[in-house]
């Protein structure tokens, strides 16, 4: 059968029209390469564990958790505090923590869960080793956030946890020297006025062969982000050693001691609760992440506001802080960061590069660190 040129040149035109648009078809569709593939595969987010500087064995075994065994974000963490709170050797955390001025433990713990927005904190909790395993339970089995002193105590024994005497002979004979002491910097105030503190009545005294005795707001703070891009934060603590009976420090409390949102970050602190509490540092922290910030800014942004907020007598003369605080922070996307007032702290990172211990951003040179409070005394 015959074709006329008209035809032909009619067939030819809409054939090379229909190539024309296959051609732009194909061009406009997204091709993925080898490479791309390997790209899409990869998680979405890097796994990162943070932690104050005696969380170094606590960041490792988080990391692992997360990476190897596909462990929630929080479990991760309160398994890596854990190492903490079960160790006699840290007098600042759980077992062995340093005494009240009645030489009896009192643990604070708190936590948050990212991905279901729930959180959960025990305050003044006695005899009971684990106090960030007593706060997820607080989280996990009521509808409440917090529970304090007897209560606290009375829920971790119905759900199981073992009561035992937390006072190891270490801390018993740290207690009994403090005990010993004529002691200027205990918790009671010498002065009711905000002008700088006097002297104590003690200033005065010669100090033959002094004795130093170990003081301290230690704690462990722990955050984590996992490939799914799912955080937590957990911090927990045996609190200021020697402190006034029922005191709850920062640790506890939701927004200070540690905050999380799982669209933003996380971040915790450790050091001189009083201080963090008046600026709900952990929340300020994350909400600056969230204007935008990096994370060792946030921190440092924080730490300007404590300063900020310092009543006179916590400052020296140039207006520099008697007191440490450590703040540490972990964004979404893997960024993590930290800062204090004074040069020469560090804090616990474990990601892909593995755990290490990393120098803390400062606001104030080692050499700007004024005379700290320290207790001192004779013997009785």
């Amino acid at each position: 059968m015959g074709i006329s040129r008209r035809k032909f040149l009619g067939t030819s035109a809409a054939a090379a029209a229909a190539l024309t648009f296959d051609r732009s078809a194909n061009a406009a569709t997204p091709r993925i390469s080898v490479i791309d593939r390997a790209r899409v595969s990869e998680p979405a987010f890097q796994p990162v564990v943070v932690a104050s500087a005696n969380g170094i064995r606590g960041v490792a075994r988080a990391y692992d958790m997360i990476t190897r065994q596909n462990a929630d974000t929080l479990d991760a963490i309160i398994a890596g505090v854990n190492i903490q709170e079960l160790d006699p050797e840290d007098q600042s955390v759980g077992l062995g923590g340093l005494p009240n001025e009645e030489g009896v433990v009192q643990l604070d713990a708190s936590c948050m869960h990212g991905p279901t927005k729930r959180a959960g904190s025990v305050g003044a909790l006695e005899d009971i080793a684990t106090p960030s395993l007593v706060a997820k339970a607080v989280m996990d089995y009521t509808d409440h956030i917090m529970l304090v002193g007897a209560g606290a105590k009375k829920f971790a024994l119905e759900m199981g946890f073992k009561e035992q005497n937390l006072l190891t002979e270490k801390s018993r004979r740290d207690w009994l020297r403090w005990k010993a002491c004529l002691n200027p910097v205990d918790n009671w105030l010498d002065t009711r006025s905000d002008s700088a503190a006097s002297p104590p009545p003690t200033a005065s005294l010669s100090f033959d062969d002094p004795l130093h005795v170990k003081f301290t707001t230690g704690t462990i703070n722990m955050n984590a982000v996992n490939a799914a891009g799912d955080m937590s934060s957990v911090t927990t603590t045996s609190g200021l050693s020697w402190k006034v009976p029922g005191r709850v420090g920062d640790s506890p409390i939701i927004g200070a001691g540690q905050y999380c949102d799982n669209s933003v970050g996380a971040a915790g602190s450790t050091g001189r609760g009083e201080a963090n509490i008046k600026v709900c540092g952990a929340f300020l922290i994350v909400e600056f992440m969230r204007q935008g910030m990096s994370p060792d800014q946030a921190c440092m942004k924080t730490i300007d506001r404590v300063i900020a907020m310092t009543e006179r007598r916590l400052l020296d003369p140039a207006g520099r802080p008697l007191f440490d605080l450590q703040f540490y922070a972990l964004h979404r996307d893997g960024r993590f960061g930290s800062a204090t007032a004074y040069e020469g702290a560090r804090f616990s990172v474990a990601d892909s590069s593995g755990a290490r211990l990393v120098p803390m951003k400062f606001k104030f040179a080692r050499s700007e660190r004024p005379q700290m409070p320290e207790v001192r005394c004779r013997r009785a």
